[in-house]
């Protein structure tokens, strides 16, 4: 194999993930079909692909990408390099002596992004597609040794995010009842789509968390709060896909304070295209009795609030 010409080749590529939109809910990549002249058979790998002379393994990627799936991407900072020596293997019509290096980076599409398709007109790839995660590691897609060593090496993005929520609470008929609570449900945008929860979110760098609730509250519900003491810490860990698109592993630390607003105020969503697609008084009864799919930190802010006797019931 001395003989034969040697030919190294640096390419950049990038593991695209998502939660599953459909049914299963589970994970999802994109990968790209080789070419008929580049395999006869069904072979998916990883979109990507060489690099032009003087060109940065980041806009190549990005621009692989687009032309092979039809979708603009985004990267993770750092990368991952995996090198490959590959004797006698057919190049262009000839046996050769390659070397090829691949530069593989954590990528991410809007969670809104069209179907992929192909773009590039006679390139090495012919088709563009989702496939389960769980297809492709149990062998049931074809794929090249690139994508399950990438897959074997790829952690999901770690984000710690510390926010402030408000259990605000009123009054409302009846003798038995326990009154209502001000809640939010999570627009497609967000984790947990669909699901309840109390108004609030992430602090901004140096932002105080009591500032932060008024301005969330604000933007979420379209009244004003006034902030009272701190119910309980809670937190919680997953993974799924975030409203940048980015598949995350997140943990969120939420501060759970009392608040109170005017008991006339009519709750309605002021930021447009954020996490947040609705705002309405919920009956306490409806939410202990989960009549509608809330997250943990409500009960457990409501239950904080009954041991400190702050609970107005």
């Amino acid at each position: 194999m001395g003989s034969l010409p040697k030919r190294q080749r640096v390419a950049a590529y990038a593991v695209i993930l998502r939660v599953s939109t459909g049914s299963t809910g589970g994970e999802e990549i994109l990968l790209s079909r080789l070419a008929e002249r580049i395999t006869s058979d069904e072979l998916w790998t990883l979109p990507g692909g060489g690099l032009d002379h003087g060109e940065d393994p980041r806009d190549a990627v990005l621009r692989e990408v687009r032309e092979e799936t039809g979708l603009d991407a985004q990267v993770g900072e750092t990368a991952r390099l995996y090198s490959a020596h590959l004797p006698g293997v057919w190049r262009d019509g000839r046996r050769v002596d390659a070397h090829a290096l691949r530069i593989v980076y954590d990528g991410w599409v809007a969670p809104d992004a069209p179907e992929p398709r192909v773009v590039e007109v006679d390139g090495s790839t012919s088709e563009a597609a989702w496939h389960p995660v769980a297809d492709v590691v149990d062998g049931k897609l074809p794929v090249a040794p690139l994508v399950l060593e990438a897959l074997a090496d790829h952690q999901p993005f770690r984000k710690q995010r510390v926010g402030a929520y408000a259990l605000i609470r009123r009054d409302s008929p009846g003798a038995d009842s326990e009154g209502d609570l001000l809640l939010v449900q999570f627009s497609e945008r967000g984790f947990h789509t669909g699901s309840w929860s109390l108004p609030g979110g992430g602090l901004g760098h140096g932002e105080s968390p009591r500032p932060a609730l008024e301005r969330e509250v604000q933007e979420e519900c379209g009244v004003a709060c006034t902030v009272g003491e701190l119910l309980a810490v809670h937190d919680e860990a997953f993974s799924g896909t975030a409203p940048s698109g980015r598949f995350e592993d997140f943990h969120s630390v939420l501060l759970l304070f009392s608040a109170t607003v005017d008991p006339d105020a009519e709750p309605r969503v002021v930021e447009v295209g954020g996490t947040t697609q609705a705002a309405a008084w919920v009956p306490v009864a409806d939410v202990r009795a989960r009549k509608l799919p809330v997250l943990d930190a409500v009960l457990h802010a409501l239950e904080a609030a009954g041991r400190m006797g702050t609970d107005p019931t």
